[in-house]
């Protein structure tokens, strides 16, 4: 009985040294082609170029053909050239001249496929001050040039220095573009030299005085209140302004009497 037991796992151990072997074959092998592979020059003629759009599905504006058009205009487009002349590092570095484009990575891949991987900025608002300077501006506070882009976003106008609109309207931003009821609700923000905010809503005949940027959810907690419990009753169109500047009371107001 022992005589058999022993043999058996003399049997396993030999098994398992066997499969230990062909494993570590399998590595030496695949560490060669990989260092074979590299060290010749590959003269396959790039054929496909694949781009990858992160986000694409949002509201932004680099898509896979823009991108396309993007390439082709920095005079690197790949295809038809020899995949070992494909210079990776520029192309990435002239896509990333793009104020819409974060970050981008190439790599080739056989039969003559170079892959270009996409993150892109993706607009928060869209700025139009007075001092002349317009721009798009993302959730970090990158600003944007426009590059004759166009997107359904919040305008803010008015007195606006961009320290101002990287920090106070930054934060507005991000609360309106994670709330869909208010995102949709909200269509300018008027920025006064005093750095006093109007909101102009697109459903109702009246602006929202929302003073500054502290307590922002507060202040649309309490005029969400208003719009269900208030306005209901007595008519979108009964106050030309409504007040959340405080955020202990809200206030009304009605058109003044031509």
């Amino acid at each position: 009985m022992c005589g058999r037991r022993h043999n058996s796992q003399q049997h396993i151990a030999v098994k398992t040294f066997i499969k230990l072997i062909l494993l570590v074959g399998i590595i030496v092998y695949l560490c060669f082609a990989f260092v074979d592979f590299s060290s010749h020059a590959d003269t396959t003629t790039c054929r496909q170029v694949n781009f990858t759009v992160a986000d694409s599905s949002h509201a932004g504006f680099i898509t896979a053909e823009e991108a396309d058009r993007l390439l082709r205009n920095s005079g690197l487009y790949p295809v038809g050239r020899q995949m070992d002349k494909v210079d990776g590092a520029a192309i990435e570095q002239a896509l990333r001249r793009n104020s819409f484009i974060d970050s981008v990575q190439c790599y080739k891949s056989p039969g003559g496929v170079l892959n270009v991987l996409i993150q892109q900025r993706l607009p928060l608002l869209r700025v139009m001050a007075d001092n002349g300077d317009d721009y798009y501006i993302d959730e970090h506070g990158h600003i944007m040039n426009p590059q004759g882009y166009s997107a359904d976003l919040v305008v803010a106008t008015g007195s606006i220095s961009r320290p101002f609109a990287q920090k106070q309207l930054v934060r507005l931003g991000n609360f309106l573009r994670d709330d869909p009821f208010w995102n949709n609700q909200i269509e300018q923000i008027y920025v006064t030299p005093q750095q006093h905010l109007t909101l102009v809503p697109r459903v109702g005949g009246h602006t929202i005085d929302f003073g500054d940027t502290d307590s922002i959810s507060l202040k649309f907690r309490n005029l969400y209140t208003f719009y269900t419990k208030v306005l209901p009753q007595v008519g979108w169109n009964k106050y030309s302004e409504i007040s959340v500047e405080h955020v202990s009371q809200i206030v009304g107001r009605k058109p003044e009497k031509g």
